[in-house]
């Protein structure tokens, strides 16, 4: 098979094969699509064609092809320029192939081909010789139809996660191409944890290796979860003991619980001793009975409200995390917009999971869309306020400094709450005999009046280099008034604000 740019190239020095090419709706005259895209993972892509609807065919780093239509779908069509232009000729008609059942027999699928070139031929008497004028110019081969249309939907399947394409302004995801049956997300990040339980379960030496790797024993425990059998209680008290070392996370419950269901009295024993050792342990296996007799209806009524034996039943962030802990970024992020892009004026809990999510993942751009949308539900001022400090964070982070400037002046606005009530009015509240019974703080006087405080800085070390001098300054001024009326700041903050002056003082002339 030829070099991408080689087929390009060839086509682009042959009037005569452009001419042909688009008249089977590959037009390199068209080469612009109707919106600014860009792929999640930050690849770059290149449009080089469009056909007569406003779609467009981009070429991807590693060769692939992807199209864009003009109403927000997307799909991967070739795994290089030869093989996407061998689909697009040897296939015209290909948009309402997508979707066909390549269980079909033969008969079945020529039926459809067929009868879609002949309602093609009526205005296009040449496609025959014209398509094979453009395969032997372009040095590409005449494929049987089926081998075509298995080629086109085995690339539409790799479109997610390494090809989703954006809106470039907006950040919400394109549709898929097709409606193809895809496995679920947990298959893909449960398959290690099950190759690796399959060593464990046939090798004690390498025990060790995986029960010490976090990530991996993460995921094995995963896979015992839906995968019980009545030898694994060693490994699990294994994974379980190195697991304690970590703290009180959700696979410790997990591991306490898989243990658990033994029923083992000396089992009983060590979780006991666990929890009664840490004070955070002893909250995550709440309910833990006394007795080694209740053992394992505690640990049956955890795993029913927790956990089961159905992978289809856990949310889609358990899996999107340990995808983001395999190092599997694209597979955590993709199904990660997704959600985002499905989310609702109900969802802010959601909302806040995902910009965190988004946060740890890397990707500041969806997770400064997920703080905004999150911020914007929040009717109580002071969780609005610390959204709105976190939105002011990640703009930062961004590059974004004039937003995050904004943002973070809108956060201390809702924290402050309403201006103080008028002489007259607090009179008669001061007359009154209700008094608060205990000592109250104003945000300022807690951890969050440091943070913000600390951000008014760090704005001022973002602006400066990016020539945004009133930013910096206003910035400043506002930083250090907040920073002389905290009583106890850190010497980490005084010594953001050191910088942070030293930076935006006037350089002498």
């Amino acid at each position: 098979m030829t070099r991408p740019d080689h087929v390009l190239a060839v086509l682009r020095r042959n009037p005569d094969l452009v001419r042909l090419a688009a008249s089977f709706d590959f037009d390199l005259d068209r080469a612009e699509h109707a919106e600014e895209v860009r792929l999640a993972s930050g690849v770059p892509l290149t449009a080089v064609a469009g056909d007569d609807t406003g779609g467009t065919y981009f070429i991807c780093a590693d060769g692939a092809v992807l199209y864009a239509s003009s109403e927000g779908e997307a799909g991967l069509i070739g795994a290089s320029m030869d093989e996407a232009l061998e689909i697009l000729f040897g296939l015209p008609g290909w948009h309402d192939y997508t979707d066909l059942d390549l269980a079909a027999d033969d008969e079945a699928l020529e039926a459809v081909f067929n009868r879609t070139e002949e309602e093609i031929r009526g205005s296009y008497p040449e496609l025959d010789a014209d398509r094979s004028t453009l395969l032997s110019g372009l040095g590409l081969r005449r494929l049987p139809r089926r081998e075509l249309l298995h080629r086109l939907q085995a690339s539409l399947l790799r479109t997610e996660p390494e090809f989703l394409l954006l809106n470039a302004d907006e950040g919400c995801a394109y549709e898929l191409l097709d409606r193809l049956r895809r496995p679920p997300l947990w298959q893909a990040v449960l398959a290690p944890g099950r190759a690796d339980l399959a060593r464990m379960r046939a090798d004690l030496a390498c025990w060790d290796a995986i029960a010490g790797d976090p990530v991996r024993r993460a995921t094995v425990l995963r896979a015992a979860q839906y995968d019980r059998q009545p030898g694994d209680l060693q490994l699990l008290r294994v994974l379980l003991r190195q697991e304690v070392r970590r703290g009180p996370t959700e696979e410790l419950r997990l591991a306490a619980v898989l243990v658990a269901l033994h029923g083992e009295s000396e089992d009983h024993a060590l979780l006991w001793s666990l929890r009664e050792s840490n004070p955070d342990v002893h909250f995550l296996l709440g309910g833990f009975p006394a007795s080694a007799r209740a053992l394992t209806q505690w640990a049956a009524d955890v795993d029913d409200s927790n956990y089961g034996q159905d992978p289809h039943d856990e949310y889609d962030l358990t899996w999107t995390a340990l995808a983001r802990r395999q190092g599997r970024t694209e597979l955590a992020r993709a199904p990660l917009i997704r959600i985002l892009d499905g989310t609702g004026p109900r969802d802010g809990a959601l909302l806040e999971c995902l910009a965190n999510e988004l946060k740890i993942l890397g990707d500041l751009g969806q997770a400064i869309r997920a703080r905004r949308l999150h911020a914007s539900l929040q009717d109580d001022a002071d969780k609005r306020g610390a959204a709105l400090v976190d939105l002011a964070s990640l703009q930062r982070r961004h590059g974004e400094v004039e937003a995050a400037w904004q943002s973070l002046r809108r956060a201390v606005t809702v924290l402050d709450g309403p201006p103080p009530l008028p002489p007259a009015r607090q009179l008669e509240l001061d007359l009154d005999l209700t008094k608060p019974s205990c000592q109250t703080f104003t945000w300022r006087e807690l951890g969050l009046g440091v943070t913000v405080t600390e951000e008014h800085f760090l704005i001022t070390l973002a602006a400066v280099p990016l020539g945004l001098h009133e930013v910096a300054h206003a910035a400043l001024r506002s930083g250090v008034a907040m920073l002389d009326g905290l009583a106890h700041p850190t010497e980490n903050l005084r010594q953001a604000a050191e910088a942070a002056q030293t930076l935006a003082a006037p350089r002498p002339a």
